[in-house]
């Protein structure tokens, strides 16, 4: 049974995105969803990837603070 850890929501322009931290019986997972004009899309990244994930994200906004 898959269950909530952890949750947060954030309006930017006329997307809703829901970043959430859940469980299931195969582990933890981070899952990101937009939702726009009607439309969901999803991204999972398993516990696995978390921190790969946070240092490839801060490479991204630091290039792009460094390039403007």
């Amino acid at each position: 049974m898959e269950q909530s850890i952890a949750l947060r929501e954030l309006q930017v322009e006329r997307k809703h995105i829901i970043i959430e931290l859940r469980e299931n019986d195969r582990g933890r997972f981070l899952k990101i969803t937009e939702e726009a004009h009607g439309r969901r899309n999803s991204v999972i990244i398993p516990s696995t990837g978390l921190d790969e994930f946070e240092a490839c994200l801060d490479d991204v906004l630091t290039e792009g603070e460094e390039a403007e």
